[in-house]
């Protein structure tokens, strides 16, 4: 091989590593930019399950979407049901219920709030947004759906 086409070989490779380092970085910048084709929907509406459901039951709350959102479904007393956004208004960690306690609480900072979404303790500089909840009577013997919308 003459000196000529390796040099010619050699500067090919080169630039097909240049190429191929600037696609690396360029095409995740190019994505990130540009929105996606389909926007989600906005939500209003957001049927969380029955009354009995063996998470609320249990644990005393739920995590739920609500649209790109998460919320916080909180069973209080037995037929009582609150909902709040699911994120912490310090930093967006999402937030989780002690029952023990009776707070809200979030792990990132020790943010607590009260059962009405009020901040009780840690730096949280807002309290949570509420969402408003309904139960739907599904018939005679059935549990109720639970319904959590926008106030």
């Amino acid at each position: 091989m003459t000196d000529a086409a390796r040099r010619k070989l050699l500067t090919w490779l080169l630039n097909s590593s240049f190429g191929a380092l600037a696609a690396t970085v360029l095409y995740p910048v190019a994505r990130f930019v540009s929105p996606p084709e389909i926007p989600e929907a906005d939500t209003n509406l957001v049927e969380a399950g029955l009354s009995n459901d063996p998470e609320l039951v249990e644990k005393g709350f739920k995590i739920l979407r609500f649209g790109n959102d998460p919320v916080i479904l909180l069973r209080t007393e037995a037929d009582e049901y609150r909902a709040f956004a699911g994120t912490c208004t310090h930093l967006d960690c999402i937030v989780e219920f002690h029952r023990t306690e009776n707070v809200i609480w979030c792990n990132c900072h020790n943010g607590e709030y009260d059962t009405q979404g009020k901040v009780v303790g840690g730096p949280p500089p807002r309290p949570l947004q509420a969402f408003k909840v309904d139960l739907v009577d599904k018939g005679p013997g059935q549990p109720s759906a639970i319904v959590v919308s926008r106030v």
